[in-house]
């Protein structure tokens, strides 16, 4: 087993959450050999050092607190970061039970958008609000629904 490459793949846990994908990315950018690489990612799992699905948690929980990310687009960015599909549905499944959508929508536009009233918007500007609530991930139908209840 290569000592330098989990030194390596230590050095970059210290300073951020990598996904396994992230860390076989990096260790292969630095011309690891197929079987050391391996070997490094299996004894970081085994140590509890790599985590895919305990970073996809931590990573899920702090997009969706921040509002920088919901629903398809959390989704997409997860799958960009290299998780798998059955992890990220592990890491939202308890996040789903405990979401509001029409809740999040308004705090959402809110938050970017204060004072913002649908009823009373330019169409202008309430295709500037859906647009922004859409590319943050929320569906067109929830983003409607959300608004209009609010009047």
């Amino acid at each position: 087993m290569s000592d330098p490459a989990y030194q390596y793949a230590l050095r970059l846990l210290t300073g951020r959450d990598y996904s396994v994908a992230g860390i076989r990315k990096k260790l292969a950018e630095r011309r690891v050999a197929e079987n050391d690489l391996e070997a490094t990612l299996d004894r970081l799992q085994r140590e509890g050092w790599l985590d895919d699905t305990r970073y996809a948690e931590r990573f899920a929980e702090a997009a969706l607190s921040s509002g920088r990310y919901y629903g398809a687009r959390l989704r997409m960015e997860m799958r960009r970061k290299g998780f798998s599909a059955d992890v990220i549905d592990e890491a939202l499944a308890p996040l789903q039970a405990e979401r509001n959508e029409s809740a999040e929508v308004r705090e959402a536009a809110e938050r970017r958008f204060p004072g913002f009233s649908y009823v009373a918007a330019s169409d202008r500007d309430k295709r500037r609000v859906v647009g922004f609530l859409q590319r943050r991930g929320f569906g067109f139908a929830a983003i409607i629904q959300a608004l209009r209840a609010e009047e």
